[in-house]
């Protein structure tokens, strides 16, 4: 091998030259997969992807694109339901004010599930050109590792596609992206029609007419408030004393005053045990012995990563007893030349999270220059009406004494911009250091908290403090003025600044 070759390359001959050409074979081809495949092909590697359902995966397919294409939708009923008598919109006919917005705004599901399947599919198709185009190939089947790693330092992935037929690939490093699938209740198995998975839900064809969501996280709240939007009648079922209890507890109460605000059941504390199908009818049993009555139920209830029957534990990789593979902050696995990254590493369910530990772990076996994972600048966003978007620490780490922080929170209704939108739900609260006033967290309800997020996130980033933030411009008005304002509020005198 020669001098600063990177671990694992192949001393080839070609032609009379001296190549060295490095094998990485990605096994799944979401996000944390395509984007290590791209990053991969540009720096030389030979490079294989393995992928059964289409580049993109879960997230793509069946997942957050088509969710936020429906929640798109939502959107849309949302406003014009909540705003339109407030901004002066006239509903030409004798309709009574109360039912509107119903005579005028109404929902075809199934167009919007062909829609929605749409762009997943053409946002799949994209993704598989853009990687073929940078010079990876992609192989239809299912992936796992053959035994230990060779003396030569390479490692071999068999892949089984759909026909039966296998294909053996030598690697000197493979990625493991495979993603997750829905959890499922022994009691409550989905059967596709009136039990569903989220990613059932875009084969419906007509709006549930009551629908139960069972559990409370951001997959549920999120399917929850779009469906009671185009005009479900929804029954939220939470074990927990709140929705979305991994999230910031201020936010969480926002949005579950919103909820019941908009004529949603959120039912707390209550753990649901089966779920049933009656005829046409569905019936959830809690475990305090009260049964609740739908026409659809939708599980939300956790995802279980895709690393069974893949040949981890005889290869040396450590597998959690969630089945979660094991990683370090550069997706390591245990096993040498194995490196993991997305939903099936559970660190964070997020595909801009996947990509980042794809592109590490690429960066990190050909030797350039990577910084590792560090989760508390990761930006997260909860896809609600309003939306609640978060990075760095939360309110839940003030509160147990793992940061020292200074806290302020301004609720939107302050806002000038909010008041001509009609906006009243909302606030931005920023978190920074005493003394330096190095901002380290923030949150925003709002709409579009996925967009007003970001210059909080550039702030945590980078180590900003709240005077950089205080006296950056901002547009007048808007909602982002909220920012600067929060900013000033947490601006404190330094020692001799005085007088």
């Amino acid at each position: 091998m020669r001098a600063g070759a990177a671990p694992g390359r192949k001393h080839l001959e070609a032609c009379g030259t001296m190549e060295y050409v490095t094998r990485i074979v990605i096994i799944g081809g979401g996000p944390g997969g395509y984007e290590a495949a791209l990053v991969a092909a540009q720096l030389g590697a030979e490079v294989t992807v393995v992928d059964c359902d289409g580049l993109g995966g879960a997230s793509v397919l069946t997942d957050c694109v088509p969710s936020k294409t429906l929640i798109a939708t939502a959107e849309v009923m949302t406003t014009f339901d909540s705003s339109y008598e407030e901004l002066g919109i006239i509903v030409a006919d004798d309709t009574p004010p109360a039912e509107q917005a119903a005579r005028v705004v109404g929902v075809d599901l199934g167009k919007v599930n062909r829609r929605v399947k749409r762009l997943a599919l053409a946002q799949s198709h994209d993704i598989t050109a853009s990687v073929t185009r940078a010079g990876a190939r992609v192989l239809r089947g299912r992936g796992r590792l053959e035994g230990m790693q060779s003396l030569d330092g390479s490692r071999k992935v068999v892949v089984r596609a759909a026909d039966g037929t296998e294909e053996t690939l030598v690697a000197d490093a493979v990625l493991i992206a495979t993603g997750g699938h829905p959890r499922e209740l022994p009691d409550a198995q989905p059967d596709g029609e009136r039990i569903l998975n989220w990613t059932q839900v875009y084969d419906l064809d007509e709006l549930p007419e009551e629908l139960i969501v069972v559990g409370s996280g951001v997959t549920g709240a999120e399917f929850a408030g779009a469906y009671q939007a185009l005009g479900s009648r929804v029954t939220l079922v939470s074990s927990r004393d709140r929705v979305l209890p991994g999230e910031d507890p201020d936010a969480a109460a926002v949005l579950e005053d919103v909820f019941r605000r908009r004529g949603m059941n959120v039912m707390a504390r209550s753990r649901a045990e089966s779920v049933k199908r009656v005829g046409d009818r569905v019936e959830v049993t809690l475990s305090d012995g009260r049964v609740i009555s739908g026409s659809h139920c939708l599980m939300a209830v956790g995802a279980i990563p895709n690393s069974s029957g893949m040949g981890l534990e005889e290869a040396g990789v450590r597998v959690r007893d969630s089945g979660h593979i094991w990683t370090d902050k550069v997706s390591r696995t245990t096993a040498p030349g194995v490196y993991a990254a997305g939903d099936v590493t559970g660190v964070f369910a997020l595909a801009s999270v996947a990509a980042m530990q794809g592109r590490i772990a690429v960066y990190h076996f050909l030797g350039d220059a990577v910084a590792p994972l560090n989760l508390k600048t990761v930006s997260s966003n909860v896809f609600t009406d309003p939306e609640i978007a978060t990075v760095g620490y939360s309110q839940a780490d003030v509160d147990a004494g793992k940061i020292d922080a200074r806290v302020v929170k301004l609720p939107l209704l302050r806002n000038p911009r909010a008041k001509m939108q009609g906006i009243r739900d909302g606030f931005v609260k920023i978190f920074c250091r005493p003394g330096t006033g190095i901002i380290v967290g923030g949150v925003v309800v709002a709409p579009r908290a996925s967009e007003l997020i970001h210059p909080i996130s550039i702030a945590v980033d980078n180590n900003l403090t709240v005077e950089q933030i205080a006296n950056a411009f901002t547009v007048y008005p808007s909602l982002s003025g909220s920012i600067a304002e929060v900013a000033r509020q947490l601006h404190t005198r330094k020692a001799g600044d005085e007088g």
